[in-house]
């Protein structure tokens, strides 16, 4: 069985991914704390600091994992001061990866859409093209954005070095089952006069995401490879171009949805790994699911 090193592990994101995947890989699970105990024979719980580049350079050497899962970070805008939220994950995602080039192991990690920058607080900022893939520019304004954007750099740096792969996940705003927070935001929400979305009110279910990092990690990649990760619709429930103009005006480019479908694309996900997203909010916002063994 492979030895895969997962940061992050008792965050959300974490959490799911280390349920989906405690049977197939023996796991260790960094976080900034232990749990109090391990509900998986096959996971073991670490605690570190990954802006410390010392330990965690030498869990790596000790550990010797053959994939890195490096999910560890501050998750979005608005959850510290920007400089911290840029320094914290700039420096936590260059001492793993490159911890991980240095033994040879290939990375998924988390990225995001935010590097797109489509909004800056309330302010719409240019949409090339619809839907966003990951051809469309980056160009981010917020230290969260920015922070992932340069953490993509490194992924590159990484792959240029050492030779593993990296790939990059750009997944929309993740929902846990049960505890979907869109409703509040559609039923606030005024097709006339729309608050600018930096997501274009896109979403994604946890446990789609812990999927499409299980579907990298079975994938023979080379080089570094960057999917966005989205749900099929909005979750606004109305046409996503009539969201997309009302909010854009006359600088939303042409685009005529198919009602509403999601306005960033995972085609490329779906093309290279056969990922599909298998959860929407209609089901999953009260879905009643059994969450992940692990506490936080």
């Amino acid at each position: 069985m492979e030895t895969l090193l997962v940061t992050g592990a008792l965050g959300t994101l974490g959490r799911w991914t280390v349920e989906q995947l405690a049977g197939e890989y023996e796991i260790v699970g960094l976080d900034l704390r232990e749990p109090a105990s391990s509900p998986y024979e096959t996971v073991e719980y670490l605690a570190a600091d990954l802006t410390d580049q010392g330990p965690v350079w030498e869990l790596c050497l000790d550990i010797q994992p053959d994939a890195v899962v490096h999910l560890a970070a501050v998750p979005g805008a608005g959850h510290r001061a920007g400089g911290e939220t840029f320094v914290h994950n700039v420096v936590s995602t260059y001492h793993v990866l490159t911890a991980a080039g240095e033994i040879g192991a290939d990375v998924v990690w988390s990225s995001s859409e935010a590097t797109y920058g489509v909004t800056y607080r309330d302010e719409c900022r240019p949409l090339d093209s619809l839907p966003v893939d990951e051809s469309h520019p980056q160009r981010p304004e917020d230290a969260y954005g920015t922070s992932k954007l340069v953490g993509e750099a490194i992924a590159e740096r990484t792959v240029r070095r050492y030779g593993v792969s990296v790939a990059s996940l750009q997944p929309s705003w993740i929902q846990v089952p049960g505890a979907y927070e869109t409703a509040a935001i559609r039923e606030s929400f005024d097709p006339a006069d729309p608050t600018p979305s930096g997501s274009l009110w896109s979403y994604v279910d946890v446990r789609d995401v812990a999927d499409l990092i299980g579907r990298v990690l079975d994938a023979d990649l080379g080089g570094h490879e960057r999917y966005i990760a989205v749900a099929e619709d909005n979750y606004v429930d109305v046409p996503t171009d009539t969201a997309v103009n009302a909010a854009w005006g006359e600088s939303a480019p042409a685009w005529e949805s198919d009602g509403d479908e999601a306005a960033f694309s995972s085609a490329k996900a779906r093309r290279e790994l056969g990922w599909e997203p298998a959860h929407a909010w209609r089901e999953a916002e009260t879905e009643r699911v059994d969450g992940p063994a692990v506490s936080r």
